[in-house]
């Protein structure tokens, strides 16, 4: 028999979504402003808490947020993917360059960090902006990758090396 709305059991996954929502929705809009339209922010944020409460039994009680930033990346892969029109043999395998549409990325850095940014390529950009803007690292970062803790630390250190590197290279100055 399924469970009613009054039962104990419903009634904790409902105080646990509230308390999530209430702790981490202002964190999710951010992260979804810094990253295409602000416009979108609250609904793609309101879409990974959907999912949150759908796979409510999956999310890690202990790493919260590391899972909602993981789910909200692929919230905004799927996003973005609806916008652009390209048959699927097109699809470029390791993603698109969207620095240029990165509104923060537009403000808060010139265009040689930009053009740097650009080169060490997607996923370094992805660990770096979740170190950097989101706070993460260590444990958390590995949960929002979806890979180890010592496999984080390490992919932090090469994007960091990769990001100075290529920040090198495009000095002109």
């Amino acid at each position: 028999m399924p469970e009613g709305a009054d039962s104990p059991v419903m009634s904790a996954d409902v105080e646990w979504f509230t308390a999530i929502v209430r702790e981490h929705s202002t964190a999710l809009v951010r992260y979804f402003a810094r990253r295409g339209p602000r416009q979108d922010a609250e609904d793609l944020a309101a879409d990974v808490f959907v999912t949150a409460w759908r796979r409510r039994d999956d999310v890690p009680r202990e790493a919260v947020l590391p899972w909602l930033y993981r789910t909200a990346g692929f919230t905004l892969a799927n996003h973005r993917r609806k916008h652009i029109d390209l048959p699927v043999d097109e699809v470029p395998e390791a993603g698109a360059v969207r620095v240029a549409d990165d509104p923060e990325l537009s403000a808060l850095f010139d265009a040689e960090l930009r053009g740097a940014l650009a080169s060490v390529g997607e996923r370094d950009r992805q660990i770096l902006l979740l170190h950097a803007w989101e706070g993460l690292d260590g444990a958390e970062l590995a949960e929002a990758l979806g890979i180890s803790r010592s496999g984080a630390d390490a992919a932090l250190s090469r994007a960091r090396k990769r990001l100075r590197e290529a920040w090198g290279e495009r000095m002109s100055f």
